[in-house]
């Protein structure tokens, strides 16, 4: 079979697509057939050697897969060959065949694309758990979200509607992603290259503020969403694009009884109920149609050095696909 790996850090020029021995599954593992790769920016992370977690080497990026299970271990339990599945796991998803811990596995709904569930995982997962479950997102609660047209934010502001959010802020940098995150459902979007964002979020709350917001830039922008917080409002940091170091004095918290969250996504994933029932639930919505994903290319996976270059170059808008 076919893979891409890394054997050093670097830029994308650094991943090479190898050929090796088709895996055979042991234990619990099943083995599937790709038809589908997401593309994520921790795959870049990984393969500059900056991710939260250590990269050893050889390594193999990706971690959302979709497709076929061609075969099972001695003691797997409910997934069988031919099923067509979609599964999130730490490493190893860009290849044409996936050996896999079933419990990281869940069947696909009857006719639904390997495109749209490869696209799903992280960033689906990602913004359901940073409302839900950190945010502890309420009914009639107001929420922020920054990088509306982004993977995680396009979907966080569907979500965040979903779960009953009176009012979801969105910020984007231009006149077009800011039309997106209306279309997706956002009540006010806010364009956070100027200086008076913040502000302007704080006028949009008649000066309250909001209950929960979505943080990845880290630096100013952290400090800056969190004086937009309501009392009691909760700021979930899950990145921190800008590379800034920020500081925190956590006195500053106390006044209006803030809460700021950290989330992981890979945490999630040691929590099987919680990723398995959650992870039907986006399926769902996705198969139904009442939530939508974007999918902004799709590439052989040759490709997959070109394609971290389009991601990092900000180049393209919606997901990014592999396919075998």
């Amino acid at each position: 079979m076919k893979f891409v790996q890394f054997v050093e850090y670097g830029g994308p020029d650094v991943l090479r697509v190898c050929e090796g021995e088709r895996p055979k599954p042991t234990g619990r593992q099943v083995v599937i057939e790709a038809e589908a790769i997401g593309v994520n920016y921790a795959d870049t992370a990984r393969r500059e050697g900056r991710y939260v977690v250590p990269t050893p080497l050889p390594f193999i990026p990706g971690t959302e897969v979709a497709g076929v299970v061609r075969e099972v271990g001695p003691e797997v339990q409910t997934i069988r060959p031919g099923q067509r599945v979609v599964a999130l796991i730490e490493s190893g998803g860009y290849a044409e065949f996936v050996a896999v811990d079933e419990r990281a596995v869940v069947p696909l709904p009857d006719g639904m694309d390997a495109r749209q569930a490869a696209a799903l995982p992280v960033q689906g997962l990602s913004a359901y758990h940073i409302l839900k479950t950190m945010g502890r997102l309420e009914e009639g609660e107001t929420v922020l979200v920054h990088a509306a047209a982004g993977g995680v934010g396009t979907i966080a502001v569907q979500l965040a509607k979903r779960f009953g959010a009176k009012m979801v802020i969105a910020t984007a940098s231009t006149e077009e992603k800011r039309a997106l995150a209306k279309q997706l459902g956002a009540d006010v979007t806010i364009d956070y290259t100027k200086d008076s964002w913040a502000a302007d979020v704080m006028e949009a709350t008649g000066g309250r503020g909001v209950d929960v917001a979505l943080e990845m830039a880290g630096g100013d922008v952290f400090h800056q969403t969190l004086d937009c917080l309501a009392p009691f409002g909760r700021l979930v940091v899950y990145g921190a694009a800008s590379g800034e170091m920020t500081r925190l004095n956590p006195v500053r918290l106390m006044a209006k009884n803030w809460s700021v969250i950290g989330f992981f996504l890979p945490q999630i994933m040691k929590k099987r109920a919680l990723y398995e029932q959650s992870l039907r639930e986006l399926l769902a919505w996705v198969q139904e149609g009442s939530l939508k994903l974007m999918i902004g290319g799709v590439y052989p996976l040759e490709q997959a050095s070109e394609v971290h270059r389009l991601l990092q170059g900000r180049k393209t808008h919606g997901k990014l696909l592999l396919v075998p």
